[in-house]
């Protein structure tokens, strides 16, 4: 699972030729959580709220890069890290 940025004890991560709808894997200490690019929404997993909230903030700021990362890991193409949240 190619990591596409870390921040704050975060992992964020996507693996290629993932199902529909388009997202991402989050990691942080024993919590996972997968994110919905589109809408932001938690699909699967759990992370402590404050992380949740750090989480969807950096998505937000993000989203366009997530979605080009997306497209890439759809052709198995080297996917493009993201820049941490500041």
């Amino acid at each position: 699972m190619p990591e596409i940025s870390r921040f704050l004890g975060m992992i964020i991560a996507m693996f290629y030729k993932e199902h529909n709808p388009p997202h991402f894997h989050v990691r942080y200490n024993e919590y996972k959580a997968t994110i919905s690019i589109n809408d932001l929404a938690l699909l699967e997993g759990k992370l402590p709220p404050k992380v949740l909230g750090l989480v969807i903030e950096w998505a937000s700021i993000h989203q366009k890069a997530l979605i080009e990362d997306w497209k890439l890991a759809e052709n198995f193409e080297e996917l493009k890290k993201i820049p941490p949240l500041e």
